[in-house]
C-alpha cells in the first residue's frame, strides 16, 4: 500500500537537470511539456475533487 502513494517520481520529474550526453530535439522537449501540463492538470482535478467533496 506504501508503494501506491509514492510520488517522488513525479515531484522530481519537474526538477531533473538536462543530460549533457543526450541531445534535445524537438519531439522529445514537446513531449516533455505535454506530459508536465497533463501532470499538473490531474493534480489540479484530484485537489479540486478532494476540495468539492469536503
Amino acid at each position: 500500500m506504501k508503494g501506491l502513494f509514492d510520488f517522488t517520481e513525479v515531484a522530481t520529474y519537474f526538477f531533473r537537470k538536462k543530460d549533457p550526453n543526450r541531445k534535445s530535439t524537438f519531439n522529445l522537449r514537446a513531449m516533455h511539456t505535454i506530459n508536465k501540463i497533463s501532470i499538473l492538470m490531474f493534480l489540479a482535478a484530484i485537489i479540486y475533487f478532494i476540495i468539492k467533496h469536503i
